[in-house]
Parts: C-alpha cells; sequence; structure tokens
C-alpha cells in the first residue's frame, strides 16, 4: 500500500488522466500541463506527431498514467484505449513503440458486439462494446470497463445480451478480483440499456449509469454501484420506477462526486411526479447519497414543457465549481447555475430556476471550468466564455468565430496552473451527417477569439482520423490524444528544424 501510495504522488506529479473530464468534479482541465503553451501551440511548431491503430471505434477518453512498470517491457508513460470492437489497449504514449504493451478483448468464442440493428439505433454504427471513458483506481493499480457483448446461446435459443463490469491490472490488462461481474437488476434490460455517461470512481464504489438507444422502448434511468474491490453490486437505483425512461446519458459526460461523496446525475425525457409524493425523475439534477438515495434534486419548472419537446435536461453533464456550485445544460438551451447544497427541488409556478441562467443553443457534453470562467461550445453556435462571478454567469467575455454544428463539443482545457490555459475542442459531424476527419481546435483561454490552431491548417501533415460525436480530447504531458474511427492521433511539439 505504501508503494502505491507514493505511485499515486509520482502520478499526480507528473500529470494523469483517469478519468473523463480529468476529474471527478468535471471541470474538464489539466492542470499539470507545463510543456504545451499558447505561444508553441501554432501550425508551426505544433501537429500530428503519430497515430496508433485499433480495432474499433473510439468513444471513450483515453486515459493516461506515467511510469508504469509493464512487466517484461520496462517502465512507460501508457495511454489506455478502449474501443467499440470490445477491445482495451495499452500503449507507449510517446510512441517508442505503435505496438500495443497490451491489449485484451472480451469477445469469447461465440460473443460478438452488439449491432446498431440489434438496438434499432443509428448513431455508434457499425458496433456497439465499450462506450463510456473507463476509470483507473491508483491505490489498486485497476481499470474499470463495462462491455456489451451479444453471446450465442444455439440455433433454438436465439442471442442473449449481456454486460458485464471489468477490472483489469493497469500493468498486463488481466481480471481482477474474481471479474468480469454481469450487470443485473429487476427490470434492466441489457439490450436497451444503452451506457454512455463515463464510469464515477468514488467512496471505494464504481458507478455505473444508462439511458436508452434512439429512446426506444422500454428502458428506465439506471444509476448503479459496485464494490471497487469486489466487484459485488451494491446498489441499484432507478430514476423512473413507476414509468419508464428518464435516462442518464449526458452526452457522454460522466457523473459527477463531491468531496463528502455525494453522486451527482443528470436524468433525460420522463415522467417528473416527485412532488410531492413520486419516484420518478424526468428532467432532473439529482444529489445521491452514498447509499444512491436521493439527497435533494432540481427539475426545471418547465419540465412537462421540455419533456414533450424531446429537449430533455440529461443531454448534458454536471459539472462542480468552487462554492458550491453546480453547473448544468442541456438540449433546452438553458445552462444553469445551482447551489448544490440547495439545489432547489420542482418549483412549477417560478420561472427563477436556481442562482442564475443563461440561454444558449442546445448543449450536449458538459462546459469546462478553468480560473474563474467558464467554457461553453453549444451546437450551432461559437465557443462563449464567461466570466463568473459569486454564482453567476457574466459576459460571454469573449466569443470564438467559428460556429459548431450540432450537438457542439465538451470543451477541454490545459493549463499549468492558472497560467498559459488552452481551450481544446473536437469538432465533429452532425446527427445525420456523412463520416469526415475530426478537426482538433485549440484557442487561447484568456481570448478565445483567438484561434491559436487548428488541425486542417496544415491538413496533409495534421488531418485527423474519422470524427466520432461526442469525443474529448485528453491533454497530458505535452501530448493531444484524439479518438478517432479505428485510429489515435497523437499531436504535440513538431521535431525541431536543425540549424543551418
Amino acid at each position: 500500500m505504501r508503494v502505491f501510495a507514493f505511485l499515486c504522488l509520482v502520478f499526480e506529479a507528473a500529470g494523469q488522466v483517469t478519468t473523463s473530464q480529468y476529474d471527478n468534479a468535471r471541470t474538464g482541465a489539466n492542470l499539470h500541463e507545463t510543456v504545451l503553451t499558447p505561444q508553441n501551440v501554432n501550425a508551426r511548431q505544433f501537429g500530428k506527431i503519430f497515430s496508433f491503430r485499433v480495432d474499433g471505434d473510439i468513444y471513450a477518453q483515453p486515459l493516461y498514467l506515467p511510469a508504469v512498470e509493464i512487466p517484461g517491457k520496462g517502465v512507460h508513460n501508457v495511454l489506455f484505449i478502449a474501443t467499440e470492437h470490445d477491445s482495451v489497449y495499452a500503449f507507449d504514449a510517446d510512441g517508442k513503440t505503435t505496438e500495443p504493451l497490451w491489449h485484451v478483448n472480451f469477445l469469447t468464442p461465440g460473443a460478438h458486439t452488439v449491432s446498431a440493428s440489434d438496438v434499432q439505433c443509428p448513431f455508434i454504427t457499425p458496433e456497439i462494446g465499450i462506450t463510456p471513458t473507463p476509470a483507473i483506481d491508483l491505490p489498486t493499480g485497476t481499470l474499470y470497463v463495462l462491455a456489451r457483448t451479444k453471446e450465442g446461446r444455439g440455433a433454438l435459443s436465439g442471442n442473449r445480451f449481456v454486460q458485464r463490469l471489468h477490472a483489469l491490472a493497469i500493468t498486463t490488462g488481466v481480471e481482477k478480483f474474481g471479474g468480469p461481474t454481469e450487470i443485473k437488476a429487476s427490470g434492466f434490460d441489457p439490450l436497451r440499456e444503452l451506457p454512455r455517461a463515463g464510469l464515477l470512481l468514488a467512496n471505494d464504489q464504481v458507478y455505473l449509469t444508462w439511458a436508452s438507444s434512439c429512446d426506444v422502448p422500454t428502458y428506465h434511468g439506471w444509476v448503479m454501484s459496485y464494490d471497487a474491490h469486489t466487484l459485488a453490486q451494491t446498489t441499484a437505483f432507478n430514476t423512473s420506477p413507476d414509468a419508464e425512461e428518464s435516462g442518464t446519458w449526458q452526452g457522454d459526460a460522466a457523473p459527477a462526486a463531491d468531496e463528502q461523496g455525494n453522486v451527482f446525475v443528470v436524468t433525460g425525457n420522463g415522467k417528473f411526479d416527485a412532488a410531492p409524493t413520486g419516484r420518478d425523475y424526468g428532467d432532473s439534477v439529482l444529489k445521491l447519497g452514498r447509499g444512491l438515495q436521493v439527497a435533494d434534486y432540481f427539475t426545471p419548472h418547465d419540465q412537462a414543457r421540455l419533456n414533450a419537446a424531446d429537449a430533455d435536461l440529461g443531454s448534458g453533464g454536471p459539472v462542480l465549481l468552487p462554492g458550491h456550485l453546480l453547473l448544468v445544460g442541456g438540449k433546452g438551451g438553458v445552462l444553469y447555475v445551482l447551489d448544490r447544497d440547495h439545489l432547489g427541488k420542482y418549483r412549477p409556478d417560478d420561472a427563477r430556476d436556481g442562482l442564475d441562467t443563461v440561454r444558449l443553443h442546445d448543449m450536449f457534453g458538459a462546459p469546462a471550468y478553468w480560473n474563474g470562467h467558464v467554457y461553453v461550445q453549444a451546437s450551432n453556435d461559437v465557443l462563449k466564455d464567461f466570466s463568473l462571478d459569486h454564482g453567476k454567469l457574466v459576459g460571454p467575455v469573449a466569443s470564438g468565430t467559428q460556429r459548431f454544428i450540432d450537438p457542439g463539443a465538451t470543451p477541454a482545457i490545459s493549463a499549468n496552473g492558472s497560467r498559459n490555459g488552452i481551450v481544446w475542442i473536437l469538432e465533429s459531424k452532425g446527427w445525420r451527417s456523412p463520416d469526415r476527419p475530426a478537426v482538433l481546435h485549440a484557442y487561447d483561454a484568456a481570448n478565445v477569439a483567438r484561434e491559436i490552431y487548428n488541425s486542417e491548417q496544415v491538413s496533409g501533415r495534421d488531418r485527423a482520423g474519422k470524427c466520432l460525436r461526442f469525443a474529448v480530447p485528453t491533454v497530458v504531458n505535452g501530448r493531444v490524444y484524439v479518438g478517432a474511427k479505428s485510429e489515435v492521433d497523437v499531436y504535440g511539439l513538431l521535431p525541431a528544424a536543425p540549424a543551418k
């Protein structure tokens, strides 16, 4: 245990990405970036430096650990990649070799990935395996992964759809704790329930959430917790036990956790009747205690309208801000600032939702927070920077110039503490648009009107692979890792030209 405690300190000093959006508050900010700055990120000094090929599409955010000893292969900075072909890879993050350090695949004989036709939804295609961002537990050296499979039971019995939680050793990919464990709960349908939001590791528990594929019935919103050391299920919470829907997908952003161990999730379209005495929480922010009991909640005053218009709050994920604040925005186009100690519950006759609201375009995923500023990339809108002042959003104090199509993006921030902030955004494609290259954009966080780089400026050198919606770049240790269709593109400072 002392060895792992020391490793945790080493990792923190060197920079690490162990969870979706960089931390459990889901700020989207890596504050330990000492290499990349607004001065050296430009098309002359920065670009694509290598790529990794993988066996499937990458919706999960890449994770990163420095100085990991791989048996028989030495010490490496390691990039962890999960694919829709039910594979997990560990790569040398510096590109010393493009062959994986280890690779595991969960498709045992007779098992296949789930197809888009199986779930009757075209938005993850052609196959569905691992979608949510995994989570890493440093003290035990464990990578937690949620995977889906379709398993044959013989010609007369048809297929069985299964979801399993895996716990893998970060050094080898070997299963730990007697895993994997199959996901089960009364009323849980492993075919209809789609896990998109990233995994949350808190309170020595792994928290998992589910929503739907294209609202195909019947589904519920689920939040389940599993003991991180035994993989035993500890709680299963249904957000709509007396109705249906109310899924937790959050535009692939992950649930958040505060210092007290409370878990925050956002639900989508569905019936709301929790006020005064019901148990169904459509279009709501839920504050869940360690046992996943509802400790508090927020539901917009116009929830019925949002539900009827498919303008669900649950397309966005929660971001926890200093001062006990919570930020969330969804397809209704309203960004809410809430007091997470007193979320506000449901007040249908009072249009003053929360501490503050800002009207924008539809939002998917989450904003990012850095240095007193909130960065939002809504659908069909430009990047906007708001200053946070005593629970109020001021501005925008600066805006980009390029309009990003639906569904917008979840920004990422790299900075060295309060200095050298850069806002990174992956431009993807519309809901039914043809495939196109992802475009990595970088903006000066001090003035987002100044785009300092994008990967199409020198397209012959820097063009990324085909884009996937809701992808979040991972920026760490002087590199930017971009997950795409069957490849990971890696960006960094270019080799210096030899002096003449």
